[in-house]
């Protein structure tokens, strides 16, 4: 019985958790990377990418077996420890958010590769709100109306809601929302 596979044999498997992570500015993004494959191995090459809309990918770090090789723009804020495949960013800023790509030769009989793409988001936690209120007494008795002023200073993706006695506040005949 004689078994023939073409490549197939040799297959490299890369795997990310997900293909868009979401990152918090100003803390430590752990982009996991997994590989395996069924050959015999004398060299395995680890390389990351990083590209922003409308601009081409740019080099941040590789590997060869054990050496990694940084670029030197980039070397204190990206840490790659091979033969693990994953990529520490640290720490993250709103100017690291696009894609990063991964690629993993396996260099045997032949060389195989396969390479995997992570769409990274940074957002930017909220900070604490500032209510203002007009007339500034906060005092209307029975006529008139009191204007409340909700604004934060950074943040992204935020989204207001009003609330009175724990319970939302919808517009209406009382409620005026801008």
């Amino acid at each position: 019985f004689f078994h023939f596979c073409a490549g197939l044999c040799s297959a490299l498997k890369l795997t990310v958790p997900s293909h868009t992570i979401h990152g918090i500015e100003g803390q430590p993004l752990h982009l996991t990377v997994d590989y395996n494959f069924n050959a015999t191995a004398s060299e395995i090459q680890i390389i990351w990418l990083f590209e922003r809309a409308q601009s081409n990918p740019k080099y941040l770090l590789g590997s060869v077996n054990q050496t990694v090789v940084p670029d030197l723009e980039y070397q204190h804020k990206f840490t790659l420890t091979p033969p693990n495949a994953s990529l520490m960013i640290n720490p993250l800023r709103i100017s690291d958010e696009g894609n990063y790509i991964v690629k993993v030769n396996v260099r045997g009989n032949g060389t195989i590769a396969a390479s995997q793409k992570i769409q990274v988001a940074v957002d930017v936690p909220v900070t604490k709100p500032t209510v203002h209120t007009e007339p500034s007494s906060g005092v209307v008795e029975y006529v008139g109306n009191i204007t409340l002023k909700c604004t934060v200073d950074k943040g992204t993706r935020i989204a207001y809601q009003w609330m009175k006695n724990g319970k939302r506040l919808h517009a209406g005949p009382n409620y005026i929302f801008s």
